[in-house]
């Protein structure tokens, strides 16, 4: 029965990441519009989610000096991997597709997969200590994959694309929870090491990718909105730091 719960949970968390096909009833050119602000929360999210919760959770439980060294290490190989990406898809300097949706994706689909190791220890522990963390890691990914939609969009996808992909990415939740059920002896040493690699990506998209997309903006009004909405990312993860901290 917990093993069902389990699953069941992961896959309504997975489902929020076809969220996106909302915006198939929205204008384009509206779209257009909000997919900067999403860009700017986006970027405000991953930053906020790096160091309000993930990096917070793994010092509680470890306090040496390994986590930064993952943590950086998550740096290196984000900035690896899109030097890969770019040589790959991009020819002289023309790219269809931006290398950063791709890192995006891993980066999404790494949080997804502790998102559920996360959940599966939960219910573990106790039933209703499960459903609380599963409802916590809905509200926290609402925002997040609307972010993360707005972000593929924007490097280049189609939205039937951008959703198929999200999903994708967003199953590695699934898994984590299987892992998780079966593995649960080995969960925090494992969770030790990809949690600040996790942040470390996280990161890097959102200082080396987003933030300086957000710069190329001229108009004065959207530049603002973009700002207002990058602070709104980190102020949102701030909140649910507060409301769900135990």
């Amino acid at each position: 029965m917990i093993f069902l719960f389990i699953l069941l949970s992961t896959f309504i968390v997975s489902a929020i990441s076809l969220i996106g096909i909302l915006t198939i009833f929205v204008k384009e050119n509206f779209l257009q519009r909000i997919i900067f602000c999403l860009i700017g929360f986006s970027a405000g999210s991953l930053i906020g989610g790096a160091f309000l919760h993930i990096l917070p959770e793994v010092l509680e439980k470890n306090q040496g000096i390994g986590v930064f060294y993952n943590f950086i290490f998550g740096i290196i190989l984000f900035f690896s991997m899109e030097r890969y990406f770019y040589w790959r898809h991009c020819h002289d300097g023309v790219c269809n597709v931006h290398a950063f949706t791709y890192l995006n994706l891993i980066g999404d689909g790494l949080h997804n997969f502790i998102d559920g190791l996360v959940i599966a220890s939960s219910f573990m522990l106790s039933i209703k200590l499960g459903i609380v963390t599963t409802i916590a890691v809905i509200l926290h990914e609402i925002p997040q994959e609307l972010g993360d939609f707005g972000v593929l969009i924007y490097g280049g996808f189609t939205k039937k694309k951008a959703l198929f992909y999200n999903f994708i990415s967003a199953l590695t939740a699934m898994a984590g929870a299987v892992l998780g059920y079966f593995l649960s002896d080995i969960i925090p040493h494992l969770s030790n090491f990809v949690l600040p690699l996790t942040a470390g990506g996280f990161v890097y998209i959102a200082t080396s990718d987003l933030i300086p997309e957000l710069h190329k903006e001229r108009d004065q009004k959207r530049s603002a909105l973009a700002s207002v909405a990058f602070v709104a990312g980190i102020a949102f993860m701030a909140f649910f730091r507060i409301i769900f901290k135990e």
